[in-house]
């Protein structure tokens, strides 16, 4: 019975945020790995990239930005996934969902967290960034509210959600797909009387999400990403849009460039995605067995 009881609304974005941060813990490394493939403008590698940072960064630069990081998912998934449970509660009074209403209601749910967490992403971004430029070049935030207070005193307030369409139009492809294809996965799984409810069907049905949202995702991503790190020069800025990123990477990088970094985004994207649903999940049963 006790698996019965609904959760609050505030305990399921508190549930969400608290999740998302934990699993953020694990795969900072391979998030910021991803941000330096996306930047770098030209061939590169997984462990061209791990290699370099290590010589001359040290080891604790695979860390550079965890408070940004930290931040975003307290904002972010705090928003997304306490939405996406409340709007898939109410969709479900009158049984479980097709796949397309899922994935509106990730789409809408994802558009409305990317919103609210873009100031923490672009913070993200450029922390991370940071490393790979000439010493006079970076900008050398001490952490995620030194950047934000900075990016408003020099740059004004708005800039603090600079890139916030691709990033919101990210949000709503990683969301439709990645929740959307995790309650999809798992309603499939359940199905085949292989897998009951427990880690190893939540394990199984995340990494089978991660791998469909990283191929949506990542054109989107790499738009988000450049655009977040641009600088403006006398009042140009670097790119126009999302467009003008994507077809300048298609010209001058090749097609597939637009997937550059698939590898570190699905190694993060994939043990990111199937920790906040392991913490989500074991969360909210804790919650529903000794609270509720």
């Amino acid at each position: 019975m006790s698996n019965q009881k609904s959760v609050p609304n505030v305990v399921k974005f508190l549930i969400g945020g608290t999740a998302g941060m934990a699993a953020t813990c694990f795969v900072q490394p391979l998030d910021l790995i991803k941000n330096r493939m996306q930047l770098s403008g030209t061939k590169t590698s997984t462990l061209k990239v791990i290699s370099s940072i290590l010589k001359n960064e040290g080891f604790l630069a695979l860390y550079s930005g965890l408070s940004a990081g930290l931040l975003r998912q307290g904002t972010y998934t705090t928003t997304r996934l306490g939405i996406y449970g409340w709007l898939f509660e109410l969709a479900s009074k009158d049984g479980p969902p097709n796949f397309t209403v899922k994935a509106l209601v990730g789409s809408a749910a994802g558009c409305v967290g990317a919103f609210v967490g873009t100031p923490a992403e672009v913070a993200l971004i450029r922390m991370t960034a940071d490393g790979r430029l000439p010493p006079a070049e970076r900008r050398n935030y001490k952490n995620v509210f030194n950047a934000l207070i900075r990016i408003v005193r020099e740059e004004g307030v708005l800039a603090l959600w600079r890139g916030t369409v691709p990033t919101m139009g990210r949000a709503m492809v990683v969301n439709a797909a990645q929740l959307a294809s995790y309650s999809q996965t798992k309603e499939v799984l359940l199905n085949t009387g292989y897998f009951q409810e427990g880690i190893s069907l939540h394990f199984v049905s995340s990494m089978i999400s991660g791998l469909v949202t990283t191929t949506a995702s990542m054109p989107v991503d790499i738009a988000k990403t450049r655009i977040q790190n641009m600088k403006v020069v006398d009042g140009k800025p670097e790119f126009k849009g999302a467009v003008d990123v994507i077809i300048r990477v298609c010209r001058n990088e090749g097609l597939f460039s637009l997937w550059k970094g698939f590898f570190p985004y699905y190694a993060r994207l994939g043990p990111h995605t199937v920790l906040t649903f392991i913490f989500l999940e074991q969360m909210n049963s804790m919650y529903k067995t000794y609270i509720a």
